[in-house]
């Protein structure tokens, strides 16, 4: 086989809040795809970013009081760390924040303004006419037009998931003044997609031949029929320009005018490519996104950013002299026992959360069984979650090597069988011959598929096992050899296993490979079989998940009074929905008792991700509030400030202690929640009418 040279990227996540296991389908979906191309001999490269521009940045940087550049490098790490906890292995991991995607933009954008596809004209653009200032989608917020949702963002709505432009909204203010914006002329960029037209309509119907696989299409099918609905709708030109204030690069030539984010964003993928070009020496960067190049090049996404992927992205690629996509694979979200991630029940689970409490490998697997090609949304059912990592790697797959290493360590001094003959070599053969099957599962990212063979597989090695019965066997003299035999056949079954869910499974492979005594298994290996060859005593590989770590991880995501979904941006595909309550009267409202209070002291909460506990003056009464502001504030900035406090509700015993009260705030979740603003000469105290 001849190796194939493949580049690929996830999705950048936003680098204002934390990774979430919505987000982990994704990166664990391409990890594993990656880590299967490698094994079979593929020069596959893996590259992906932190999305570190726009609006949220700055607000969130502004919120805690330092530089954005300060946020995104505190962000980065953290992101780097989870994905490292998750097993997520990257070749480079950059930032879009960087000299090299500077370079790649500026390049991109004068290549597309050069062969005249960039068009300046005058807009009307929102404008807060007391900070005179125009104002970012982002600092406009409102009602969504067409759910009537409120308190959304002016480029989309996170209850319904409409796109729109800010004056869309109803009752629009600023986030700046909570004056009403007003309309007024600003001259903007854009890049006129029709002219890419006929380009893209061929790249979406298109196909192309991959060695060893056959053709490929560039996009799904669920995907493709979206973009000819877009196509039939006619192509708008694209607004690539945003006005200061704005976090990200200015426009060559055009002072005080940024680069929309998802201008820069996706050329992250090519800027983190080439600072590993120039950290490696020996890859060529024009290989890999020459317009004559002939490597593969995939882009896994959330069906959600599909619109940017398969229309801009192709399209300023071709438009400035560089190839395009051999294919963009797109996948569903994230759901939790059915519904939609939530807070309130403990279901919007952090990475970091899941790592605390078990061993991330059982979420690769969980998800590698649920993952295909298509962009179904795929459930995180946690009774099934127990049940299949118990049954299925503990009581099918590390049983195997735990039945048998005892006997060849106890008989044989650690040291397998010199030959297989007649059915138990049969046997051996017939797993290695399910590596075609196997390996077409992953390439066409039908994991779920792969899985289901791969445990059929195991069924027969414990059905072997209880067949012949080595423990039967030698408690009768004679039978030595015979044990011997068995137990050869079985770890060899179990050898190939691990080959088959090593893109899955690395971390445990390790140790598997450990103990079998092995270099580190590639795809070949399912063909190999262990002979005279000595093991290593047996450790446990693996231990059984336990119900109540599962509902430890539910009850640690609760650690929140904020019900609402964490805001991760461009790349983020699992905000929460809005929780609406049941109707109450006015009656109701008015016993709401809420009061002006001033935090005289701050800190945060040992062993919480997101409270910080809040002592509070009432105008000679404190009150201790936790409340779930962390990702938005740091603790010294809040002390001094006025809040207003919901003063007559009852106190709560939480986790981490008693709440006697609740402050306001609104906001989607994370960086992305503000604090009601109280004028200083309002005294602690005072009643809010």
């Amino acid at each position: 086989m001849t190796p194939r040279k493949i580049l690929v990227t996830s999705a950048l996540p936003y680098a204002n809040g934390p990774i979430h296991l919505g987000h982990l389908v994704e990166y664990i979906q391409t990890d594993i795809w990656s880590r299967f191309q490698r094994a079979r001999g593929h020069d596959c490269l893996y590259v992906c970013a932190d999305d570190a521009h726009g609006t949220p940045i700055m607000l969130r940087a502004q919120a805690e009081g330092i530089e954005p550049e300060a946020l995104i490098e505190r962000v980065h790490a953290e992101h780097q760390r989870d994905f490292a906890a998750f097993g997520i292995e990257f070749d480079n991991y950059h930032s879009t924040h960087s000299d090299e995607n500077r370079a790649l933009s500026e390049h991109v954008y004068l290549q597309l303004k050069a062969n005249g596809h960039v068009a300046q004209r005058v807009i009307p653009r929102p404008y807060d006419p007391v900070e005179r200032m125009f104002l970012p989608d982002r600092y406009i917020r409102g009602e969504c037009p067409r759910c009537s949702a409120p308190d959304q963002y002016g480029d989309s709505c996170e209850v319904c998931g409409a796109t729109y432009t800010p004056m869309d909204l109803i009752n629009p203010v600023s986030v700046v003044s909570q004056a009403t914006p007003e309309l007024r002329d600003s001259e903007q960029y854009f890049v006129q997609l029709n002219d890419f037209r006929e380009m893209l309509e061929g790249w979406v119907g298109g196909t192309k031949d991959v060695p060893g696989v056959g053709a490929r299409a560039s996009v799904q099918p669920e995907i493709a029929n979206k973009l000819r609905e877009w196509f039939d709708a006619g192509l708008e030109d694209w607004d690539i320009s945003r006005n200061a204030p704005y976090f990200g690069f200015e426009i060559p030539d055009a002072p005080g005018k940024y680069f929309y984010v998802w201008l820069d964003a996706p050329i992250g993928y090519m800027a983190s490519f080439r600072n590993l070009c120039d950290k490696r020496g020996d890859l060529d960067f024009d290989a890999f996104w020459g317009a004559d190049s002939e490597a593969e090049l995939y882009h896994f996404i959330g069906k959600d950013i599909a619109y940017f992927h398969t229309l801009f992205w192709p399209a300023q690629l071709h438009g400035s002299g560089f190839r395009v996509p051999t294919a963009v694979f797109a996948h569903g979200f994230l759901t939790v026992e059915g519904e939609r991630m939530s807070k309130s029940r403990g279901t919007f689970i952090e990475a970091s959360t899941f790592a605390k409490h078990l061993d991330p490998e059982y979420l690769r697997y969980y998800f590698a069984c649920k993952l295909g090609s298509g962009i179904d949304d795929m459930d995180l059912n946690l009774d099934d979650f127990v049940q299949r990592v118990n049954s299925d790697l503990v009581g099918k797959v590390v049983n195997i090597a735990s039945r048998s290493a005892g006997f060849i360590h106890k008989g044989f001094d650690g040291r397998l069988a010199a030959s297989l003959e007649g059915d138990d070599r049969a046997l051996v053969q017939r797993f290695a011959d399910a590596a075609p099957s196997i390996a077409d599962g992953y390439e066409r990212r039908e994991f779920g598929r792969a899985m289901r063979e791969v445990m059929a597989l195991a069924d027969l090695a414990n059905q072997y096992i209880d067949e012949h019965k080595p423990w039967v066997l030698a408690r009768e003299p004679g039978n030595e050899a015979r044990v011997q035999t068995v137990c050869t056949v079985t770890l060899n079954l179990f050898k190939t296993l691990l080959v088959y869910l090593k893109p899955v499974l690395p971390a445990m492979t390790v140790r598997a490979e450990a103990f079998l005594g092995v270099p580190p298994l590639v795809w070949e290996d399912a063909g190999s079989v262990l002979l005279d060859h000595r093991i290593q005593r047996f450790e446990p590989l693996l231990t059984r998940v336990e119900r109540e770590k599962v509902d430890a991880i539910v009850e640690a995501s609760k650690d929140t009074l904020v019900s609402s979904a964490t805001s991760s941006g461009h790349a983020d595909r699992q905000a929460a929905p809005l929780e609406l309550m049941p109707e109450i009267d006015f009656e109701t409202f008015s016993k709401i008792d809420l009061r002006v209070a001033q935090v005289v002291a701050a800190e945060a909460v040992e062993g919480a991700d997101r409270l910080l506990r809040l002592t509070l003056d009432l105008g000679g009464e404190t009150r201790t509030v936790l409340s779930g502001i962390r990702g938005a504030y740091a603790p010294e900035s809040l002390v001094g400030r006025r809040a207003i406090l919901v003063a007559n509700l009852a106190p709560r015993t939480m986790r981490f202690g008693v709440s006697e009260g609740m402050i306001l705030a609104a906001g989607p979740g994370g960086s992305d929640i503000w604090l009601a603003d109280v004028d200083e000469g309002v005294p602690p105290g005072t009643r809010i009418t």
